[in-house]
């Protein structure tokens, strides 16, 4: 066998000597305790073994004799075995003579959370190299400067964020939340400076509404360099300006595809063809960029247009955006951009108007291209600058299909071809690129307008949003639903969008 040493703190329990078994152990008596035993056998190796719930642990003290370890011992050398908490043997009573043995000590329930040497550790190493928490000076400033009987009413104070950085406060609210809220952020900043954020958010696991009407609420506190986005770093300004690049050259691209009818042959081939291997002369291309710069021009413009909604929305608020990252696409020039907020949100409203007012931008500019370019289309003075689309392109959108068929006509939209003018292509990319970045999904425009549960919390996550929000968020997702629907065969030989000969 070897030596076997144990080192064990006890949390629980005084010392009760165990009647019901043979194991007259203190060991076997005590709740939770965190035991390590260090095993050195012959070979001059040590073992260690950590237990944490020490009700499951086989006592190895001198005075426990079950048949298991006799068989064990008389199978090994001889050995001496010591246990330095192991408590002298009681004298059994009459009592106990009758008690049956058993082999397992009673099962003890665990009483609290135990940890070994590691996870402890582990913790140390999480606290010194996670976000700074709150003072706990600022703290008992803060309640007893901010919170009382004509705002809010602490009862209790628990863990705030995502790794417990912060403080939240629950209570009694005492007035209307708005009213108490812009109280406590002014107080905040005249107690403790530019130093900490404060956020009013739903109460967890609350037991029912709060008696003023609307949900009970909770503040929480945060450092400001731990709650707030960090800045943009120079390789961010570098990607950025490279998908620009890249988006200038797919919004190119798609004006050149829209003259497919002139395009040399082989030019033709290569990018329609899929067996088509062998690439041919790009400078054939050369001539024909110089007609496509007004579509290109026209897809950049409806781009940076629906930016600059969600500039214009955020500037008056006074939130922060980064700069967008535009995603290029061959077909539609580009997918739109992704811009992050750069701050925190100051409420609910706030992130709606923001999110919609990009979308809304881009849309209204696509629309007027969309709607000149018709007018120009069915000009026979401007007939020199029409390009050749297949007229089965209009059944790409019910919308624009039946706007196009209005205005066009039967017989230009029933035939194999249609004469338009590239503003409306332009207009049309745009609108599905706005109408796609509206659709209600993840962090999309309308995905963030939509939420009730934000990726970020609000500084006020409670307020809603208001009734003419919603009304305006649900007409604008029914707009991308009619934008984004095609029509299919049958429909559209009824409608007369396109030359349809099969079904």
């Amino acid at each position: 066998m070897g030596t076997l040493t144990t080192s064990c703190s006890f949390s629980l329990s005084a010392p009760v000597w165990n009647r019901t078994t043979r194991n007259s152990c203190l060991l076997c008596t005590v709740r939770q305790t965190s035991c390590s035993f260090s095993f050195k056998s012959k070979r001059k190796r040590t073992t260690r073994v950590n237990y944490f719930n020490f009700y499951r642990f086989k006592c190895f003290s001198s005075v426990h004799n079950d048949s298991n370890d006799d068989e064990e011992e008389s199978s090994a050398e001889p050995s001496t075995s010591t246990a330095t908490t192991a408590a002298p043997p009681e004298e059994p009573t009459a009592a106990d003579k009758k008690t049956p043995p058993s082999s397992r000590p009673p099962t003890i329930p665990p009483v609290g959370p135990a940890y070994n040497s590691f996870q402890v550790d582990s913790f140390k190493l999480m606290d010194f190299l996670g976000p700074e928490k709150v003072d706990p000076a600022d703290v008992k400033l803060i309640k007893d400067k901010l919170f009382g009987y004509s705002t809010f009413w602490v009862t209790k104070e628990e863990p705030f964020g995502d790794l417990g950085e912060g403080i939240l406060f629950l209570g009694n609210l005492r007035g209307k939340r708005e009213e108490v809220f812009a109280k406590l952020q002014s107080q905040l900043v005249e107690v403790t400076g530019n130093k900490y954020n404060l956020f009013m958010v739903e109460e967890p696991n609350s037991e029912g509404p709060d008696p003023r009407g609307g949900p009970r609420v909770s503040f929480g506190l945060l450092r400001k360099e731990v709650s707030e986005p960090g800045t943009t770093t120079l390789w961010q300004y570098v990607i950025a300006l490279l998908l620009f690049l890249l988006t200038i050259g797919s919004s190119v691209e798609l004006g050149i595809a829209s003259q497919i009818n002139r395009l040399p042959p082989e030019v033709v081939k290569y990018f329609t063809d899929p067996n088509a291997i062998e690439p041919p002369d790009m400078e054939l291309l050369f001539p024909f960029v110089e007609s496509a710069l007004p579509l290109a021009y026209g897809v950049l413009g409806v781009l940076l247009f629906h930016e600059v909604g969600h500039f214009l929305a955020a500037f008056p608020k006074k939130v922060k955006l980064s700069i967008p990252y535009f995603i290029p696409n061959i077909t539609l020039g580009s997918f739109g951009a992704i811009t992050q907020f750069k701050s925190i949100l100051p409420d609910r409203s706030t992130e709606v108007d923001i999110s919609i007012a990009g979308p809304v931008a881009g849309a209204a500019l696509s629309f007027s291209m969309f709607a000149v370019g018709l007018l120009l289309s069915s000009n026979p003075g401007a007939a020199g600058d029409l390009v050749q689309v297949p007229s089965m392109l209009f059944q790409g959108s019910l919308l624009l299909g039946l706007i196009t068929r209005a205005t066009l006509g039967y017989a230009a939209m029933h035939a194999a071809t249609v004469s338009i003018h590239p503003l409306v292509i332009a207009g049309w990319c745009g609108l599905t690129t706005s109408a796609f970045n509206m659709l209600p999904v993840g962090c999309l425009d309308g995905g963030r307008a939509v939420q009730r549960t934000p990726e970020k919390p609000c500084l006020n996550d409670v307020t809603e949003v208001g009734t003419w929000r919603k009304i305006l968020v649900s007409a604008c997702i029914f707009l991308v639903g009619l934008t984004l629907l095609p029509v299919w065969d049958e429909l559209a030989e009824e409608l007369g969008i396109g030359l349809v000969t099969t079904f």
